[in-house]
């Protein structure tokens, strides 16, 4: 690994992002973009035209630290109306600059250099950059794919050893690091395994936050919330965002709920690092959190259509598929097409197919865990999915 002048030892080895990466090579040879997780249409009009509304007539002034006071008492009725959370608006609920800077300002605030944090991996990528930064360290208990004679579209995909995790706890960890719906396996977490790591937590005495920005994209198995478990509410920092719900990814519109005293000691993070942000586009996703059931349940149902679509495609191409439970990601094993080496293959995929997808293995701290693996991102239009689909089956299905 190549040394980066001037950057301090504890960001070594953090370079560009592989969606950065990928996108770029998705632009320099006109590929289909599959690989980084963003839609290709916009949200609602109903919500951007709040947006439009709101920065033409203001105030597009600094809104306060905790956020816009209409988007918290929105996020607040969210929490109940989905999820049965009862928090309070001004002193539970902190806005953000999107999920990210919500876990790492969490990290921030509530990390010792020399402090532990335990996540499944493989992990999104900026969580070993944010523990990195708290000067904590990253523990990881991987997530494992089923035996390919054990998997079938009903079979989780992956799934985690008890005793694993069980011993990744000690006397350094500080808190606990959960994805549900999990990028990039598409795993959702059972109830079951929800009361597990919550047993652990209390044991340990420790933090956990969750990152629930895929919420309302759980498919066959439902979302639930660790912050539900007993015991788990005090303990507990919940982060979502208005991103992926609503499709405007690039708003940065964020929010973590919970504990005022843990929530406070985020905010005193928060406010060193981007202070606020997107003053007129807070009450636009105050608007698309208080949009009727319809809109949930279309945009669960419509994204759930495209998984089934473009993973017809992935298996008639020859990958072994393993089907996602949530988020708008799916895995693919890349041994049955010949492939052994992700990042080469993902690096050699848009000469051949004309695809770009991201290399899984850039997720797992040991890359090898990951090495047969690469993620395909199926938010596209069904018109693309199907191009896509048709370059990769032509690129290596078995010839018609």
């Amino acid at each position: 690994m190549t040394r980066q002048p001037y950057l301090s030892a504890r960001l070594q080895g953090f370079g560009t992002t592989v969606f950065a990466q990928m996108s770029a090579l998705a632009e320099q040879t006109k590929a289909i973009n599959l690989g980084q997780g963003f839609p290709d249409i916009d949200g609602p009009e109903e919500v951007a035209r709040v947006a439009a509304n709101a920065v033409l007539s203001g105030p597009n002034q600094y809104p306060p630290v905790q956020g816009d006071p209409a988007l918290r008492q929105a996020v607040a009725e969210h929490q109940q109306r989905f999820w049965g959370q009862t928090v309070d608006p001004d002193s539970e609920v902190l806005v953000t600059a999107g999920a990210t800077e919500a876990i790492t300002a969490a990290l921030l605030a509530l990390c010792e250099p020399g402090d532990e944090v335990v996540a499944f991996d493989p992990t999104y990528d900026s969580y070993a950059a944010a523990t990195a930064m708290a000067g904590a360290r990253l523990r990881t208990v991987v997530l494992r794919p089923p035996p390919a004679q054990a998997r079938t579209a009903t079979t989780a995909p992956f799934s985690f050893d008890p005793d694993e995790l069980r011993r990744a706890f000690s006397a350094r960890t500080r808190m606990f690091l959960l994805n549900t719906p999990h990028n990039p396996t598409g795993k959702v977490f059972t109830r079951d395994e929800l009361a597990f790591i919550a047993e652990l937590c209390i044991e340990h005495d420790i933090i956990a936050i969750t990152d629930e920005v895929y919420e309302h994209l759980a498919f066959a198995r439902q979302h639930h919330q660790l912050a539900a478990q007993d015991g788990m509410r005090d303990r507990t920092l919940t982060v979502s965002s208005g991103g992926k719900t609503f499709s405007f990814t690039g708003w940065k519109v964020g929010w973590i709920t919970g504990p005022s005293a843990l929530v406070g000691a985020v905010r005193t993070a928060k406010q060193f690092l981007t202070f606020v942000n997107a003053a007129p586009l807070q009450p636009a996703i105050a608007a698309g959190l208080r949009l009727g059931p319809d809109y949930f349940t279309g945009f669960t149902s419509t994204l759930e259509a495209k998984r089934d679509r473009l993973v017809g495609w992935l298996t008639q191409a020859g990958f072994a598929v393993y089907v996602p439970e949530g988020t708008y990601f799916v895995i693919v094993d890349i041994t049955p097409v010949g492939g052994t080496d992700s990042v080469d293959f993902c690096l050699a995929l848009p000469e051949r197919c004309g695809v770009v997808a991201v290399p899984a293995s850039v997720f797992y701290q040991d890359p090898r865990d990951g090495q047969h693996l690469i993620r395909f991102c199926f938010a596209k239009q069904d018109a693309v999915l199907d191009e896509a689909g048709q370059r990769l089956v032509d690129g290596f299905g078995p010839p018609s």
